[in-house]
């Protein structure tokens, strides 16, 4: 694709080796000495580019072979050979690693597998020598398609990564695994560029939020019931009822228990809290609501089983969050209607498991994702864990949407949106927002949408990147440490206040000379 705009593949190769020696003297000024680990594919010519660039500057340099270098093919023996002839010598890739800075370039893009011999010694050797490591492309045992680890990977301080965007490097391990990341280029033209297959990436745009019109009413932009509260859990409800106002929802209410119901009219008086042990009178409020949140806080007594089925035989536009996933988990209910789903990886891990035998099987071929006792086909052996979750989350996904015929955000580092497909990649959001009560905000953004009239997959793509929108400006005021949920509303209000453009232009009316308006 690329040679046919006219770039040779080592031509490529050499903007690749040199983008990342530029970035390692940036990163590390005035360093002396580097050792670099080559494997046998490309990603070791880039390496040996480095390693060439690197010896033209003076700089004392280590280059260790790992694996068999006659098995060098095409543009990569043309790397190795035009650093050979600027003085570079290749070593045994065994021996003790002296540079101040490593380099891997052993495997990148070109893993398939678990980690063999010897490229999973040297990734380990390279992790125990305690010294700044730069990742050509991806960090060695990342898949850079899921950003799942076998066995072992490299973590690097920095990764220099080439063209397109690859997802391992921002969800799953390989995001904890890439250190910095510097996205290079490398010149290709924007046509070629949008041919490279990726997940698509999910930003928040106030243009896609429900207009206001010049006669709005509240009515019109929804009503949201959030179901959940079980003792002692009130402030879960609350949190998703008061994040679903700031979205713009023109009514909420909660159902909970009925010893929450002052707190929650004295911290946020729009808000209209009511009894669910009150059955019938629930049952009518849930059918004249727009939407529904089940989940919060609804806890794991009968008490919030009895609420949750309640709130699914409404038939509303749902979403369903915390043990309201739980419960859908063990009571293996299947929604009818429209259906957003919010799990973390203990979730996730538990909706996969419940249920068909084979699910495990079915999510990703020989993916992680299953693992289990002495007879895969008993359900009682068998299990879905967080850390298989975690090591495949696009399958996890994906598996997550069409078991369950709904919109999965599968949340975390990295949150992913799937329904039929990976519908993308939130882009914002930090580490500091992994605090108690995050995802009753993003529940209650998400409901709070569905509710004003958008659809499943708009209300799930744009609620989470409102939220992580709404958490990285937080963060930016008051720092990630210590960074509470309910920090996060202001930011929301703000974010939602940057449609007001999008209100038709006739909401102003101007009077000049006799006759004004009063």
């Amino acid at each position: 694709m690329i040679e046919q705009e006219g770039v040779a593949g080592f031509e490529l190769m050499r903007r690749a080796g040199r983008a990342a020696f530029d970035e390692l003297l940036l990163r590390w000024p005035g360093i002396r000495s580097v050792s670099i680990c080559c494997g046998k594919g490309n990603n070791a010519g880039d390496g040996y580019v480095i390693a060439g660039l690197a010896q033209e500057i003076g700089l004392k340099v280590q280059l260790l072979q790992v694996g068999d270098a006659t098995q060098l093919r095409g543009d990569a023996a043309q790397a190795k050979a035009w650093a050979e002839a600027r003085g570079v010598a290749p070593g045994q890739g065994d021996a003790p690693l002296t540079g101040e800075v490593i380099v891997d370039a052993l495997l990148g893009t070109g893993l398939s597998g678990p980690l063999r011999e010897p490229f999973k010694t040297a990734v380990e050797r390279i992790n125990a020598c305690r010294r700044p490591v730069l990742a050509v492309d991806v960090p060695s045992g990342v898949n850079a398609d899921s950003g799942a680890v076998a066995d072992a990977a490299v973590r690097a301080d920095l990764t220099v990564s080439f063209i397109g965007a690859k997802l391992g490097l921002h969800t799953g391990p390989g995001l904890a695994a890439r250190g910095a990341l510097v996205q290079a280029g490398l010149g290709v033209p924007d046509r070629v560029l949008a041919q490279v297959p990726g997940c698509p990436w999910l930003r928040f745009d106030a243009a896609e939020l429900p207009a206001l019109a010049i006669d709005q009413h509240k009515h019109r932009m929804g009503h949201l019931l959030v179901a959940g509260g079980d003792a002692g859990m009130g402030g879960a409800p609350l949190m998703a009822a008061e994040a679903a106002l700031r979205t713009g929802t023109g009514l909420v209410s909660l159902l909970t228990r009925p010893e929450h119901q002052a707190a929650i009219l004295a911290r946020r008086p729009e808000l209209m809290a009511q009894d669910a042990s009150d059955a019938e009178r629930a049952a009518a409020l849930l059918g004249r609501a727009s939407a529904v949140v089940v989940g919060p806080g609804l806890g794991r007594t009968p008490w919030g089983e009895r609420l949750l089925r309640l709130a699914l035989a409404a038939g509303q536009p749902t979403v369903i969050d915390a043990d309201g996933l739980r419960w859908l988990a063990e009571l293996e209910l299947r929604p009818k209607g429209e259906l957003i789903i919010t799990p973390h990886p203990g979730e996730a891990a538990a909706l996969l498991a419940a249920g068909a035998p084979d699910r495990g099987s079915r999510l990703s071929g020989e993916s992680s994702l299953a693992s289990g006792g002495s007879d895969p086909a008993d359900p009682a052996h068998r299990h879905v864990s967080a850390a298989g979750i975690e090591a495949d989350r696009p399958a996890a996904a994906l598996a997550l949407a069409r078991e369950f015929d709904a919109v999965a955000v599968l949340k975390g580092p990295g949150t992913l949106c799937a329904a039929d497909e990976l519908l993308g990649l939130c882009a914002h959001g930090n580490p500091g927002m992994a605090t108690a009560g995050m995802g009753d905000v993003l529940a209650g953004v998400i409901g709070g949408l569905l509710a004003q009239g958008l659809g499943p997959r708009r209300a799930a793509t744009l609620g989470t990147c409102l939220h992580g929108w709404a958490g990285d400006r937080a963060a930016q005021r008051r720092g990630r440490r210590g960074l509470i949920a309910t920090d996060l509303f202001a930011a929301i209000a703000e974010a939602v206040s940057q449609s007001d453009e999008a209100v038709s232009q006739g909401d102003e009316a101007v009077s000049r000379g006799e006759g004004a308006l009063p």
